[in-house]
């Protein structure tokens, strides 16, 4: 055992966010950690990295544990450059190389210090740290990210830096690694390597947390955080869906029967009650009384009871029994609702064109001979690396103004070198983007809401805003929040809000399975399959590109 993990309390003031975290990390074992947004996933690797002490339980690492994990923050760096910051956060490496490049002109016959310098050069070499720049510069070359290792890693984009991250924790040779949510921003091809490490990583522990199936069908063990605690499910995605069939279904049944005990137990107060007023033997009317409590007692123990949260994939709900199907239609847990339009209002008339498209920005071209043709009722897929031109393509078909677009400030504008690209300009467009706009980001999200709104010209109100946000599975206290604020998978929330407001006849989804968790994931791959309009999107979810089967279109080499 590298770890056991006990947490009994974890407040945010009146809220309690765990009550009952229980559970351990085996060596070399690989355990995805998921989660309804804000259950407390992302707090959770705070206390294991020992940044977070305002908790109570006990975080207990077997003796000589290195641990490292993912930074969400990077602030106070200065000018550190992406290779200084990589290096400095391999367990060891500061230190073996401080002694390696200061002992010499110091140590002089110091028999102490010429025996931690040798220990510390035999260590080094032990570690292969005399070769880990070229080795990490190649892994930042394989993660597109080749040029950068000098680059101060403020200078980087939020997805460069994340990415960074991983390159660090693959070459930290750590016990334990605690990565949060390590594909997004990867491409295909960036994503398929940090699998192959994790599966080819047999002595490295790791914790991820993660809601990409494609990462989930590769790992040991998964943790879910559920109603304040944890459960522990043996085996990958696919035997966690079939072990959380069975342990919901069982779960069900008990609360069912909690539910019904209680109804029971109102009825003999009320009974017992009666009876001891019509009573007029002192006897009986104590012996009334006193069974009058002890229902009212057992019932107050059980009113403590919260209703779990119960959720099962639609594929095993489609293979449950009538009664435990109608089970879990009374009572699982609430899940976001997307109002779409469904196939019946299919017109069938082309949205999207593209012939023969060549792009790029300035005088370089990104990529050329796409074809394409969607259609209402139709999905496209856009596949390719990142950078590939991929959103070039869709910031061109938004621009819709011919051989160039006017992009971002401090941007080349896209040439049109050749070929055509048409955007139906009488349809209504909805977009889905990783990134929120600006403008909102410091507006509470109840204001951000309706300001989306009036930004389109679209009729908004306060009862709106609050359905809205309830559809979406806030709280009326979130709708004071700002959304800079919020959490990965409220903010993916809030990005689903707004690319649904006008009605679009056109969705353009760019990644939009990141941050969502997976009940949340199967909302959206279910609301998208019954929608009547055009679909074209960027993904590398595997999962999620064969629930949509769109048509591929492969954007640069």
């Amino acid at each position: 055992m590298l770890v056991d993990i006990s947490v009994t309390e974890k407040s945010f003031g009146d809220k309690s966010l765990m009550k009952d975290i229980k559970f351990s990390v085996n060596e070399g074992e690989k355990v995805g950690v998921i989660g309804r947004n804000g259950v407390g996933k992302s707090t959770l690797f705070g206390i294991l990295a020992g940044l977070d002490h305002d908790f109570t339980g006990e975080i207990i690492y077997r003796r000589g544990v290195t641990v490292v994990s993912t930074a969400q923050e990077h602030h106070g760096l200065g000018d550190q450059t992406v290779m200084s910051y990589i290096l400095n956060g391999l367990p060891e490496y500061a230190k073996l190389k401080t002694i390696i490049d200061t002992y010499p002109d110091t140590m002089g016959e110091n028999l102490t210090m010429i025996h931690e310098y040798t220990e510390a050069l035999e260590r080094f070499s032990a570690k292969d740290f005399y070769w880990i720049e070229e080795k990490i510069q190649q892994e930042l070359s394989n993660f597109q990210l080749s040029g950068l290792a000098e680059r101060p890693l403020a200078s980087l984009s939020g997805g460069q830096k994340r990415l960074v991250e991983i390159v660090k924790i693959m070459h930290s040779d750590a016990h334990l690694a605690l990565i949060d949510e390590p594909t997004n921003h990867m491409d295909f091809v960036a994503k398929q390597q940090f699998i192959d490490w994790l599966k080819a990583s047999h002595d490295q522990a790791m914790l991820v947390i993660t809601h990409d199936r494609d990462v989930l069908r590769e790992v040991d063990r998964i943790v879910e955080l559920k109603d304040g605690g944890s459960i522990s499910f043996k085996g990958n995605y696919d035997a966690y869906l079939r072990q959380n069939t069975s342990s919901t279904s069982a779960a069900m049944t008990e609360y069912e029967m909690i539910e019904r005990r209680k109804a029971n137990l109102r009825d003999k107060v009320v009974q017992f009650r009666r009876l001891k007023e019509k009573a007029r033997d002192p006897g009986t009317i104590q012996q009334f009384k006193r069974r009058e409590n002890q229902a009212a007692v057992e019932l107050a123990e059980l009113e403590k009871t919260e209703k779990p949260s119960f959720w099962i994939d639609k594929d095993s709900v489609g293979s449950l029994n009538y009664k435990v199907a109608e089970k879990y239609d009374k009572f699982k847990a609430r899940n976001i609702r997307m109002m779409v339009k469904d196939n019946k209002s299919r017109s069938h008339r082309v949205l999207v064109r593209a012939e023969n498209l060549a792009l790029g920005y300035g005088d370089t071209l990104l990529f050329e001979g796409v074809h394409m043709d969607l259609r209402e009722g139709e999905a496209v897929e856009l596949h390719g690396r990142n950078g590939a031109g991929k959103t070039t393509l869709i910031r061109a078909l938004l621009g819709g103004d011919g051989s160039t677009v006017e992009l971002p400030a401090n941007t080349s504008r896209i040439t049109v070198f050749d070929g055509e690209l048409f955007l139906d300009p009488q349809a209504r467009v909805g977009i889905y983007e990783q990134e929120i706009d600006e403008k909102y980001l410091d507006k509470p999200l109840g204001e951000a809401i309706e300001r989306l709104y009036l930004d389109q010209r679209l009729p908004i109100s306060a009862t709106k805003v609050r359905q809205l946000a309830s559809d979406y599975l806030f709280e009326l206290s979130d709708l004071e929040t700002p959304l800079s604020r919020l959490s990965g998978g409220q903010k993916s929330r809030f990005q689903l809000i707004k690319m649904l407001a006008n009605d679009p006849q056109l969705l353009i989804l760019d990644e939009p399975t990141n941050h969502l968790d997976l009940p949340s994931i199967e909302e959206l791959e279910a609301a998208l399959q019954k929608y009547g309009g055009a679909i074209l999107f960027v993904s590398h979810d595997n999962y999620f590109r064969e629930k949509m089967r769109g048509t591929v279109v492969k954007i640069g080499a």
